[in-house]
Parts: structure tokens; C-alpha cells; sequence
């Protein structure tokens, strides 16, 4: 993982633990909660950004997975009785078993097929949890999710779940890292680079593309069973294209071949609503201008910032000297 990311793991921990402390500041007193949604959809962005930045590959359908993760856990504990972590696991298994049958045929060819192929699967996996009212209860969605419980201490309070979520999204991105550092993303990053020479090297493209997208399925699997274990109610809507075009542009903004810029990317358009709230009705327009802006002058995202500014200022600081 190396020393910059150790030392990098180590200060987000250090800023998890102690961030609720703003909790206190009566005006920013919801930022935990905020922070909370941050954490379920840096864990979806983080899975992304491996198979977008590393593996090359565009999927328009991770709100699904998210989807899928939610539901399986929703209905399952909810109304079958069965406790939540082998519901988890359960929501796990169909995610990756999905991953694998949506992937398989598209992540064959060279080529943004995927894309195609997951816009296609997240409109189907949308209209069945409109349909399914059985299991489902339709547009209306269902509640009376039960909290997480882990050796009697329940996760009950946001606070709790603030915790718990940014616990697994810290371990996601030391999985995360280490997956890069290691034989699997140097394989990737060759097929980024280009597939056909990383496939005259000897490297079988078509086995790590699908190995990652499954990978950033589960995670996203995940996340969307958190979420449902959570809020304690899920709706359709939550998991639309709209949703999944967001995570796209979340990993964009943020760097797309950054695991770091993946979560920044989450934070930053999940805060940038609550920041220009007081614009009232030009706040979308003002949110336009940003990403704008971001995209025009940070091309790599927002995890290229800090290099950007020092070459902007290294320059100034040796002629002054």
C-alpha cells in the first residue's frame, strides 16, 4: 500500500473519529448524518473508480447493485425474519453472481460495451422493484427494517451508524489500495493502457475486467444493505439512472484513476447541495459552474489539486529565494 497511503489511511481514520465534534456547532449539528450517506456512497465511488480508472470500463448501472444490496437485505430481514448479516452476505452473492452473468458477454469484446450493457440491466432492475409489490410493496417502497446488531450493541443512533459505515469504507479503501499495489492492478492499469498490448504480455483482459467489475458490485452491494439496515426504509427511487449517473460524475470530479479522489468526489457533490442552499433558486445553476469549472481546470480531479498548486507555486517560491 505504501508509506503516503498508510500515512493517508491513518488521517482519514483520525478524521472520522473526531469529525461528530462538529456535531456540537448547532448550524453544521447534521453535518454527522451528511456524512454518513458520504461514507455508503464513497464505498459505491471507490468500486467504480477501480473498474473506470484502473480497468478502463464505464458502467451506467452501480445504482442497481446498490439496489439489489438494499432489497435483498430489506426483504429478507424485514419480511422473513432472518437476521441481517447472513442477509448481507445473501445480498452479496446475488450481486456478484449478477456481475458475473451482465459482465461476462460485454467485458469479452474490446470496447465500452459495458456501459451499454449496464444502462440496459439498471432500467430492468428498476422496473422490477416497481413491479415485484409483492416482495417489494412497489413505488411505495416498505419500512420496519431492522437496525444492524453486533454482540448485543445495536446500531441504532446515527452516531452508531456513522461509525459502522465509515469503519467497512475505511476498510474498502485499504482493500482498495492494496488491489492497485498489487499483480491484479498492475494488470489493469496495462489494460487501460492499452488492451491489446497488455494482451500480447500476456495478460487475459477479459478475466481481470470481469474479476473487477464484480468486486465493485459487491462493494456496492454493500453499501446499499448498510443503507437499508440504516434508514430503515427503501423506495425505488433511490436507486434510478439518475443516482447512477451521479456516482460517474462523482468519480470524475474526484480523479478518476484515484481511489482518494473516489471519496472526494462523494463528498463533494453530496456536500455541494447543502453549501448552496442559500442561493435558493440558482443553486443548480451555481452547482453547474462548479463541477464546470473542475472539469475545465482540474482535468484529473480533485485528487490532482495538490499537485497542481504546487507547480503553480514551487516556481514563485524558487525565484523569490
Amino acid at each position: 500500500m505504501g508509506r503516503k497511503n498508510t500515512i493517508g489511511v491513518l488521517g482519514l481514520a483520525l478524521f472520522i473519529l473526531f469529525f461528530p465534534l462538529t456535531g456540537r456547532i448547532p448550524a453544521i449539528s447534521h453535518y454527522v448524518d451528511i456524512m454518513t450517506f458520504i461514507g455508503l456512497t464513497a464505498m459505491i465511488t471507490m468500486g467504480l473508480s477501480l473498474l473506470m480508472g484502473y480497468a478502463g470500463q464505464i458502467s451506467l448501472g452501480h445504482a442497481a447493485f446498490y439496489g439489489l444490496g438494499a432489497y435483498t437485505s430489506g426483504v429478507l430481514t424485514a419480511k422473513f425474519g432472518i437476521n441481517p448479516w447472513p442477509a448481507i452476505l445473501v445480498g452479496v452473492l446475488l450481486s456478484a453472481a449478477v456481475a458475473v452473468i451482465v459482465g461476462s458477454p460485454s467485458l469479452k469484446l474490446r470496447g465500452h460495451y459495458l456501459a451499454m450493457a449496464t444502462l440496459a440491466f439498471g432500467e430492468i432492475i428498476y422496473i422490477i422493484f416497481n413491479e415485484s409489490i409483492a416482495l417489494t410493496e412497489g413505488p411505495d417502497g416498505f419500512g420496519n427494517i431492522p437496525h444492524l446488531s453486533l454482540f448485543g450493541f445495536t446500531f441504532d443512533t446515527i452516531l452508531a451508524n456513522y461509525y459502522l459505515i465509515w469503519a467497512v469504507a475505511i476498510l474498502m479503501l485499504i482493500f482498495s489500495l492494496n488491489i492497485i499495489h498489487s499483480r491484479v492492478g498492475r494488470a489493469l492499469m496495462s489494460i487501460h493502457g492499452s488492451e491489446v498490448a497488455a494482451m500480447t504480455m500476456g495478460v487475459n483482459a477479459a478475466k481481470f475486467k470481469i474479476q473487477v467489475f464484480v468486486i465493485s458490485a459487491v462493494m456496492a452491494s454493500i453499501a446499499g444493505s448498510l443503507y437499508a439496515h440504516y434508514v430503515q426504509f427503501i423506495n425505488p427511487p433511490v436507486f434510478d439512472l439518475f443516482f447512477s449517473i451521479k456516482l460517474v460524475m462523482m468519480v470524475v470530479v474526484g480523479g478518476m484513476a484515484s481511489v482518494w479522489g473516489a471519496i472526494l468526489g462523494a463528498a463533494l457533490i453530496t456536500f455541494l447541495p447543502e453549501w448552496l442552499i442559500f442561493l435558493e433558486d440558482f443553486d443548480i445553476l451555481a452547482y453547474g459552474l462548479v463541477l464546470l469549472l473542475i472539469i475545465m481546470f482540474l482535468p484529473k480531479g480533485l485528487s490532482s489539486l495538490t499537485g497542481v498548486l504546487y507547480r503553480l507555486v514551487a516556481p514563485r517560491l524558487k525565484s523569490g529565494s
